[in-house]
């Protein structure tokens, strides 16, 4: 088992030091700052010593994010409020490299340091284990975020080859494999044409940009995720569900329980719950004001710029019919997931719902929010022009492979993912879906393009 993690531990340091091994020493340093200050939080009886460890470790990681991540951003801003009222500075910036994967390690042990300060966990006294859970590479630069209560107690237990884990995790990879390739890399040149000449687009162009964007981008994370899965399969790991099919939802709480699962639960336990029970004697205006600041904080750890502050702050007003509702608003997100009882006479609130997240995609695909802002005017002066209809609508590949998504998560949409096909007993038929899969990927591979996300 040691030497399955040293190995496994190797391996993780390889793969990211691959792409730059000068940021290795920043996830190093991570590991070696949370790990002692676990100890030190557990072994502490007193609440305000206790306290000052986690602050030290809370410290360190947002100020490791901070730098690397918004250094410029809260820079550039600074200037600019200065400048708006009359007095003149000149910009500054720093080339920071942004480290891949930076916004995910953070999170993943700064909740280690939270979850022992209020005794949900002990800490571990095997540092390869504690660095191999921190490094693991299926899903060290773009997530699923693992608690350390979930898949730290997997490194210490012996992992031996399962035959039909393995399968389900090469099926779950293929899935993964053709979403990315086949759909968001060939959604990808069709939409950044239309975000980069919007001015020269009709407004049904535009709209129909946002609808495959919002497919481009929900391929391409939730089919790394899928990869990330099947791949930690192999080894015997089993990571948390990351999506649950999204698109699907019937509200805005509804899609942030089934959309980055891990993210969105890590905020409703370490953000939002804390502030909702500091704000409870306001009731539901409390609860609207912990949502809203939630999401604010969602937007600016998905990017440093005002565009995705706004993205995160439009999710949160559209929790407002949810929680002022007779419902009774029960949270964000939850790490189990739900249950899909959706049917075709939810399809309008689907659509709705689908309609609320694309509004929101134009800022977190704009470059800015000036841009953001001219993309939406421009959408509605177009609407009122003779050419509204005049579209130019993406290739072959996509009018048809969009829809076979779309239907085959639908039909699978109470498994785990859509090529859960092993309850299906004929060998040859899974055989055909296979070759199907692998004959897509074959013909309409795209070229590659970046994971989205590795930018976060």
């Amino acid at each position: 088992m040691k030497l399955q993690n040293f190995l496994l531990l190797t391996a993780s340091y390889v793969f990211y030091g691959w792409w730059d091994w000068r940021f290795l020493s920043l996830i190093l340093l991570s590991t070696i700052v949370d790990y002692f200050v676990g100890l030190q939080i557990h072994k502490e009886e007193n609440t305000k010593k206790r306290k000052r460890w986690l602050w030290l470790s809370m410290g360190f990681n947002l100020s490791l994010l901070g730098f690397f991540k918004y250094f410029n951003f809260f820079i550039t801003s600074f200037i600019d409020a200065f400048n708006t009222v009359g007095y003149e500075m000149d910009y500054f910036s720093l080339s920071i490299i942004l480290p891949v994967g930076i916004s995910f390690y953070t999170f993943q042990t700064m909740s280690y340091s939270l979850d022992i300060s209020k005794r949900r966990l002990e800490p571990t006294k095997d540092f390869v284990a504690f660095a191999t859970f921190v490094a693991f590479f299926p899903q060290l630069v773009a997530g699923p975020i693992e608690r350390a209560s979930n898949l730290l107690p997997q490194f210490f237990s012996k992992r031996k080859f399962n035959y039909e884990t393995a399968v389900d995790g090469g099926r779950q990879m293929l899935w993964g494999l053709f979403k990315k390739i086949v759909i968001a890399d060939n959604c990808a040149p069709y939409v950044n044409t239309i975000f980069e000449n919007y001015g020269d687009q009709s407004s049904g162009t535009l709209i129909l940009g946002v609808v495959v964007f919002a497919f481009q981008i929900y391929a391409d994370f939730s089919g790394y995720t899928d990869i990330a899965i099947g791949v930690a399969k192999l080894f015997g790991f089993n990571f948390k569900r990351n999506f649950n099919y999204p698109y699907f939802s019937v509200n805005i709480s509804d899609f942030w329980k089934r959309w980055h699962i891990s993210l969105s639960s890590w905020l409703n336990d370490y953000v939002f719950t804390p502030l909702a029970v500091d704000l409870r004697n306001y009731k539901k205006y409390g609860i609207f004001a912990a949502v809203f600041i939630t999401f604010l904080l969602s937007g600016l750890w998905h990017g440093a710029g005002w565009n995705f502050i706004v993205w995160g702050g439009l999710h949160g007003l559209f929790y407002i019919p949810v929680i002022f509702s007779k419902k009774r608003f029960t949270a964000i997100s939850t790490s189990k997931g739900i249950k899909n009882t959706n049917s075709l006479k939810d399809l309008h609130r689907m659509i709705f719902t689908f309609g609320m997240v694309c509004l929101t995609y134009i800022f977190f695909r704009a470059q800015s929010l000036s841009h953001a802002i001219d993309y939406i005017t421009t959408i509605f002066k177009g609407l009122f022009t003779s050419n509204v209809f005049d579209i130019a609508l993406p290739n072959i590949v996509l009018l048809g492979l969009i829809p076979l998504l779309i239907l085959c998560e639908w039909v699978q949409r109470n498994e785990e993912h859509g090529l859960s096909i092993s309850k299906i007993n004929f060998p040859i038929a899974r055989g055909l879906i296979y070759t199907f899969l692998f004959a897509l990927i074959l013909l309409f591979g795209a070229s590659p393009a970046p994971f989205i996300y590795f930018q976060f």
